[in-house]
């Protein structure tokens, strides 16, 4: 996950659970740079927003009341938590005909098949049935999935079953149903970003639940500090924060598998499924933190990547300049971790080595 670090004598830690990891923030000070911090709830997460002003002029109700209408918008469209949601009656429509979608929808779908027809379909939003087989999501089912079952959902599913015409979405199997959960964070993160911009501020820092976006510098008038979170190793507990990165303006995800799993007949299964093979992926890899200009960019391509084995994913963001991306790593071997990064990318302060 991600982590936001403004180095002072006393260390604010924000907890933010989601998917993924939690958020923690270190403040500091500025003389005539005033910070003001708008904290809530969404997604079934949190959200986190500060702003760096010159005087104490922000109409604090007013900005929180429209970042909360901007995001409740978003879960309107997009949550499969809300059996009232627009995606919810998507999916439970059972009908092959055109669905007339929201812009908003229309938008995200669009971003959502850009991305898994560069990726193969290993980034896929038709998985909705898959994830539940598997212990996820609203109404889960319960104990390992047989093959004969995973097989079934497979037919169903797949970015090639649907399509977009003239702002609306067409089933091409009417069993087939969608789970943004893997673009949905970051794309309401852009919107809020967008949001507060349009309000006049540039000195700007967005969180929901670990997905980041940022632009102008922190209260210390240096770039805004995050940090990239040590996932849980019984054999290390060296740090909360494995590196650092310095960033002005962009979007950062971290995709890991070491948070969200649930537990089918004893065994831990990490929530990174294969939409190809319908199965949880085995991997390497750690995490990935992906940098990009949008925040829904960063956040699928982040989940992407973690299906991907490293020498695959490595390949894939040398062939799009729109991305770079941090892989942390552990040696089959001996298990010791290490950094791999797709360029030069200025990450201090790393625990691990980097190869």
């Amino acid at each position: 996950m991600i982590v936001l670090a403004n180095y002072h004598i006393r260390v604010i830690i924000i907890k933010a659970q989601l998917m993924l990891g939690f958020l923690f923030l270190f403040s500091g000070c500025t003389k005539n740079r005033i910070e003001t911090t708008i904290i809530g709830n969404t997604m079934g997460t949190t959200y986190l927003v500060k702003l760096i002003l010159e005087n104490d002029s922000l109409d604090y109700k007013n900005i929180q009341q429209g970042i909360d209408s901007v995001l409740n918008t978003v879960n309107r469209h997009m949550s499969t938590w809300d059996p009232k949601s627009e995606i919810s009656m998507f999916n439970f429509s059972n009908s092959i005909l055109p669905f007339v979608a929201s812009e908003s929808l229309i938008d995200i779908m669009r971003s959502s098949l850009d991305i898994s027809k560069k990726t193969d379909g290993l980034f896929d939003v038709t998985v909705y049935e898959l994830m539940r087989l598997w212990g996820f999501g609203p109404n889960p089912k319960s104990g390992i999935p047989t093959m004969d079952e995973v097989k079934s959902v497979l037919q169903s599913s797949g970015y090639e079953n649907i399509k977009i015409e003239n702002g609306t979405l067409i089933k091409k199997n009417k069993n087939l149903k969608l789970d943004l959960n893997a673009i949905a964070k970051g794309y309401g993160v852009d919107k809020v970003f967008d949001y507060v911009k349009k309000q006049g501020y540039n000195d700007i820092f967005i969180e929901i639940g670990g997905e980041v976006r940022c632009s102008g510098k922190n209260k210390r008038n240096q770039k805004w500090t995050i940090g990239i979170e040590n996932p849980i190793s019984k054999n290390d507990i060296k740090s909360n924060i494995c590196g650092i990165l310095d960033l002005e303006a962009g979007a950062v995800a971290t995709s890991g598998n070491y948070r969200n799993f649930t537990n089918l007949a004893g065994d831990i299964i990490g929530h990174t499924l294969n939409p190809k093979t319908g199965f949880p992926i085995i991997t390497d890899v750690l995490s990935v933190t992906v940098l990009a200009k949008s925040c829904m960019l960063a956040d699928s391509w982040a989940t992407a990547l973690m299906v991907m084995n490293f020498g695959n994913g490595y390949q894939y963001v040398k062939n799009n300049p729109e991305i770079e991306a941090i892989w942390l790593l552990k040696e089959k071997e001996n298990q010791n971790r290490y950094f791999s990064l797709s360029s030069n990318i200025p990450i201090r302060d790393t625990i691990y080595p980097i190869r």
